[in-house]
């Protein structure tokens, strides 16, 4: 059948999905994933993650770099039980208004401008941390490298997602995840190497904790020269009428002498069903509201498990309880173990599904949060190194050796926390947010997830360091154990399977409600 000849019948096919036989378009679309060359999609998969990379880099900068504010010897930059939490939580602020911004920045510029803008607020933040002569200019670093994160976390999903195809979206949305990790890996791993001298020698102290932040700035510019030379996504540029650029693009990312004619078809008539801004009419309709609320209560659960103070305070909470390694190598492994578990959910999402990882790993989170709670109460302090009324964010002054083996429990439930987080809601929220999120909300809807998602992350960060000075670590534990069990309860409820589906198909599941578009 010659290309020409099987257009008429694709276009009815994209507008009902009826047209073909499930069987025969099944057969159809497997065949044209074949036919697909990837090389260039994965490179601009890469060149856009890279500003997840400076993310995850930015969000555990204060893990090491507290530890060394505390100690510094200047008055102006030294950090106490009352400014740490600012600096640990002011970033997940900067984070909301970026989520807020790229509610317009997403339909104004397109996904890719939208990314390489974040460049500006990002280098200029870690010029500030850098650079900082004073409180202020920390917490205003912060505050910047936080937003720059926000546009990031809203946009790159989205980008990907509509780049990408159904035989890889699913690992190709887990990247964003991987990267992150990375980032923080790699802050974990200079921070023990530069950060080398913390009490002597102030003048080295000084120095190293400011070249973490220029080693911040490689990623973000790497980011912004990459990106010069990759497309827009095909479906933005159909929402503004640029029919020719973006067959440009879909060629581009699929290969010319691939069927690309025919997926451009699909596209095209989805965009042009959605071509009108949302009014607030429409928000009553069960295809806009359902995938919104579905979308941003992923986010707010997410957050909720407690992955963000966990992250934040992780070599603050390992010197509390005393665990068996030094904090900063006890980091660096739950780093290692996390960037193993979303490697493993990369490859595996795509076959498995994303439901099954989800409740796997809400699970995994649930016995883990429980185990450290009951680990903090029960245990007593003589043995595990706490104390309920000392101040987790002065960890300057905290015993960093452990007393008994025993302390070996809240490493292993912290590494299995991280490994639960990251298998599943770590990147599957991001994943399905970008996937059922439909087209012509897409850009402010990721937005306002993102706005949940960051305010959500920065209340529970600076409340957690009061709440752990008043009532003891093992409360905010078990409450994240509350949650975790509500994220299985919410997956079975409300969650669609997505797996081998187009966007399109998704899209049409909540329109009409039909499930077996998702079968």
């Amino acid at each position: 059948m010659e290309r020409g000849d099987r257009q008429p019948l694709v276009r009815k096919s994209s507008s009902s999905y009826r047209t073909f036989p499930e069987s025969a378009a099944r057969r159809l679309d497997k065949e044209y994933l074949r036919s697909l060359h990837n090389k260039r999609l994965y490179l601009a998969v890469f060149a856009a993650v890279l500003g997840n990379f400076s993310f995850g880099f930015a969000l555990v900068y204060p893990s090491p770099v507290i530890p060394a504010l505390e100690a510094h010897p200047s008055p102006a930059l030294r950090l106490d039980q009352h400014t740490a939490p600012w600096f640990g939580s002011v970033f997940t602020l900067g984070a909301a208004a970026g989520g807020l911004s790229a509610m317009l920045l997403n339909d104004c510029l397109g996904r890719k401008l939208s990314i390489m803008f974040s460049a500006l607020p990002s280098a200029l933040g870690y010029a500030l941390l850098a650079g900082a002569q004073g409180l202020w200019m920390l917490l205003l670093g912060r505050v910047l490298t936080g937003y720059a994160g926000g546009v990031t976390s809203a946009s790159i999903p989205v980008y990907i997602s509509e780049i990408s195809h159904p035989g890889v979206r699913g690992m190709l949305g887990a990247c964003p995840q991987l990267m992150a990790v990375l980032g923080s890996l790699v802050l974990y791993a200079l921070g023990k190497y530069l950060l080398v001298s913390q009490w002597p020698g102030q003048d080295w102290l000084v120095l190293d904790w400011r070249w973490l932040a220029v080693a911040g700035v490689v990623p973000v510019l790497a980011m912004v020269l990459l990106l010069c030379f990759m497309p827009n996504s095909p479906r933005f540029l159909l929402s503004q009428g640029k029919e020719e650029e973006a067959l440009g693009s879909l060629c581009w990312l699929r290969g010319e002498d691939t069927d690309y004619a025919r997926e451009y078809e699909q596209i095209k008539d989805s965009v042009r069903k959605q071509s009108r801004q949302v009014s607030c009419a429409e928000l009553k309709d069960p295809f806009l509201y359902k995938p919104i609320l579905i979308a941003g209560a992923m986010r707010f659960l997410q957050q909720l498990s407690g992955v963000t103070c966990i992250l934040v305070y992780l070599q603050p909470i390992f010197k509390k309880t005393s665990v068996i390694l030094k904090p900063e190598y006890d980091a660096a492994l739950v780093g290692l173990v996390r960037l193993s578990a979303v490697a493993i959910a990369a490859v595996s999402m795509d076959k498995a599904g994303r439901k099954i990882l989800l409740f796997v790993s809400a699970g995994v989170m649930l016995v883990s949060n429980l185990t450290m709670g009951l680990y903090i109460h029960f245990v007593p302090a003589s043995h595990n190194g706490t104390v309920a009324n000392s101040t987790l964010g002065s960890s300057a002054n905290l015993p960093a050796e452990p007393t008994n083996y025993i302390t070996l429990i809240p490493l292993l439930a912290t590494m299995f926390f991280i490994m639960g987080y990251a298998m599943g809601w770590g990147p599957i929220t991001w994943l399905l947010m970008s996937e059922i999120l439909p087209l012509k909300a897409r850009g402010v809807a990721s937005g306002l997830c993102v706005v949940v998602s960051w305010l959500t992350a920065f209340t529970l960060t600076q409340f957690f360091l009061p709440v752990v000075n008043a009532f003891g670590l093992e409360v905010p534990f078990l409450f994240f154990a509350v949650i975790s069990a509500g994220n299985i309860l919410f997956t079975g409820c409300c969650v669609p399977e997505t797996k081998g589906r187009s966007l399109e198909q998704i899209e049409a599941f909540f329109r009409t409600g039909r499930r077996s578009f998702l079968r």
